[in-house]
């Protein structure tokens, strides 16, 4: 049995699901708005530095996050199959280390030797460790999800006039 385009009606293109990719993306947004937020107080003198003054890797990562939103966006539009597992698994790769420099943050706040000044971390430490958190959860569920080689759909069938997009 075949259709008006001449595919077998048994044909279908699994695609990945967009869940994953929101997910990452409010994660992202999140960790993008922590390094306007308190980051350290001095308890010395009770001065209290965002994120961009506290250290200059805090805000390249969020914006790599964003790099990588934007690549993951393209990637679930043009893709055959919604998503580019290999650029889903850096996204990954790139939010556990934003979780990692967080959590390690929170644990000791980098820079007290240069400035030397007792740090005391603040809110905006948390709200990057639980946006990061949020994209890799994203990431790892959206790299889940089936991608082009695909070996749970068995019932491939040769597609030359790209019916299956």
């Amino acid at each position: 049995m075949t259709s008006d385009s001449g595919l077998p009606t048994t044909f279908r293109t699994r695609k990945a699901r967009p869940t994953g990719l929101a997910v990452a993306a409010l994660g992202i947004v999140v960790l993008n708005v922590s390094p306007f937020l308190d980051w350290v107080e001095n308890t010395d003198d009770a001065t209290v530095y965002s994120g961009y003054e506290t250290d200059s890797l805090i805000p390249f990562i969020a914006y790599l996050g964003i790099g990588l939103l934007v690549a993951l966006g393209l990637a679930y539009q043009r893709a055959h199959r919604n998503q580019h597992r290999g650029l889903t698994l850096v996204s990954l790769a790139v939010a556990v280390a934003a979780a990692l420099q967080s959590l390690a943050f929170a644990i000791d706040p980098m820079g007290a030797l240069e400035r030397g000044e007792n740090l005391e971390v603040q809110y905006g430490v948390w709200v990057a460790l639980i946006g990061a958190v949020i994209w890799a959860a994203g990431s790892a569920l959206f790299a889940q999800d089936v991608e082009g080689d695909d070996d749970v759909d068995h019932r491939h069938v040769a597609d030359p006039a790209g019916y299956g997009r």
